[in-house]
């Protein structure tokens, strides 16, 4: 393949560089695998972007460079902090004071994947100080994941809601702790106080710009329409800024934009539809994060001494969560039942996973290969086959809105069911 691109490279010289026709031509083709899946499996587009960053992650292209830096990890952060924001902006904090036992269905799961990832890693003799960052980003959820497919299956209910609150808190919990971890291996501390002050400077700087997210916001939404092409504009323009800002001041750029989220909707609690000039942009830059990311996640590792930790990371995680979304279950208002397919769509892992392995691969290069070795397959299987698990527990939960599977709706206006979400 790079001789391919060598060659082309010589006579194709365009004028924003010959990456930009890559990735044009990429997202072309994603765009129409994913098209192709949807139509034909009934599974999610998502799936489709993941099998063609695969592909051409395997065949060696060189257009995502590991770890993340550079435009490649603004475009990731960026889209990121949009879905992010907008899952926070589905979490009101009157719920949690209503139902506090939501909250402790997300501890509860949260703790039980980090520790029982981090004792299987050291029970298979991986190193401590890689063991721990390892059960940190096994920790996160992928809200973007998750949010893809419930657009594509167009489901709604009490499942539904509550896998998007819990993988969106569990995102809170990894990207604090990711990125204090990260600081704490370039900086080792020898106190308690010296472990605790990194998480207070990532979670202050981004509470900080996170609340002068919401205030524009806010601010904003007194002159502004909420469905105005212009507002959508603006809103992606602030999230930018507030990406390069958070990032540059030690703190947590879609951390920011979450806890941005969840800020506005206190400020602003009427209903507030999501502008769908920006579900447009979210769409095109969600598009480009899934492919990003399986494109880098195929270039790690792949042989069978990784392969044994990896499949042990995902069936410990996959385990640790549903038993931990049942044992926070109780007096939750959620059926048994409910509680195991909320802990079935709260598999997959996706961007969020990514960026902080990449924070502890540039923090300490030794550490971080290690990390990489075993997070980035995982990373890569999970974003496919999280997909898939989360998209059966959505229609077994009986909150879809489409039939299953989907040759049952062929019969009739197949314009409806060819509709781009």
């Amino acid at each position: 393949m790079n001789e391919l691109m060598s060659f082309w490279a010589q006579w194709l010289r365009p004028s924003a560089g010959l990456p930009t026709v890559q990735w044009a031509l990429l997202l072309a083709v994603a765009t129409v695998a994913g098209y192709l899946v949807q139509r034909h499996s009934g599974l999610p587009k998502v799936v489709g972007y993941s099998l063609v960053g695969t592909i051409v992650g395997l065949a060696g292209f060189e257009g995502a460079v590991w770890p993340l830096q550079g435009i490649g990890l603004f475009l990731v952060e960026l889209a990121v902090a949009v879905v992010l924001f907008e899952a926070g902006g589905r979490i009101p904090l009157r719920w949690f004071r209503h139902n506090p036992m939501v909250l402790v269905q997300s501890i509860a799961e949260s703790v039980l994947t980090y520790f029982s990832v981090y004792w299987v890693m050291l029970w298979l003799d991986v190193p401590a100080h890689a063991a721990g960052p390892l059960a940190i980003v096994a920790l996160a959820a992928s809200p973007a994941v998750l949010t893809r497919v419930v657009s594509d299956t167009r489901a709604a209910g009490p499942v539904t809601e509550r896998a998007i609150v819990l993988a969106t808190l569990s995102s809170l919990y990894a990207l604090a702790l990711g990125s204090a971890q990260a600081g704490l291996i370039q900086r080792p501390a020898t106190s308690l106080l010296g472990q605790v002050y990194p998480v207070l400077v990532v979670l202050g700087v981004s509470v900080a710009v996170g609340a002068l997210l919401s205030l524009l916001m806010r601010l904003a939404l007194r002159v502004m329409s909420p469905t105005s092409e212009n507002t959508a504009i603006l809103l992606l323009a602030l999230i930018a800024a507030s990406t390069v800002v958070a990032a540059h001041m030690g703190g947590s750029a879609p951390l920011a934009a979450l806890l941005g989220g969840m800020l506005l909707k206190q400020l602003h609690p009427r209903p507030w539809a999501w502008p769908r000039q920006m579900g447009t942009a979210s769409s095109l830059l969600t598009m480009l994060m899934f492919v990003l990311v399986s494109t880098v996640a195929a270039q790690g590792e792949w042989n069978a001494p990784v392969a044994t930790s990896v499949v042990a990371l995902i069936l410990v995680r996959l385990l640790a969560k549903a038993v931990g979304v049942g044992v926070g279950n109780v007096g939750s208002g959620a059926s048994w039942r409910q509680a195991f397919w909320v802990g079935c769509a709260m598999t997959p892992m996706s961007a969020i996973a990514l960026l902080v392995a990449s924070q502890f691969v540039v923090a300490s290069s030794t550490t971080g290969e290690l990390i990489a070795r075993i997070a980035l397959p995982a990373i890569l299987v999970m974003e496919m086959l999280g997909a898939v698990i989360a998209t059966y527990a959505i229609y077994r939960a009986g909150e879809s809105a489409k039939p299953w599977p989907p040759q049952a709706e062929r019969g009739g206006n197949t314009g409806e069911s060819s509709r781009e979400s």
